[in-house]
């Protein structure tokens, strides 16, 4: 599972380490799963309690291709 926190300052951030301080939910590792997420924006402003800046957005999509594309390979080879 991957964490993902909205900082007491409003940023919205991925928390490799799911120490970090805030309303925090979590994801699944596979890119599927955030990319229903990253679509339906509610979903996400819901679990952290506030509102998700396009910056974070962006900033998630890019965290989903950089670091959950072997998850996906995995999930075809499985």
């Amino acid at each position: 599972m991957v964490r993902i926190v909205r900082l007491p300052g409003g940023e919205v951030v991925v928390d490799p380490t799911g120490k970090r301080p805030g309303r925090g939910t979590y994801l699944c590792p596979l890119p599927s799963c955030w990319e229903v997420v990253l679509k339906r924006r509610g979903r996400l402003e819901h679990a952290l309690r506030g509102p998700v800046p396009p910056q974070a957005l962006d900033a998630l999509r890019s965290y989903m291709d950089t670091h959950l594309t072997g998850a996906r390979v995995q999930a075809k080879e499985g």
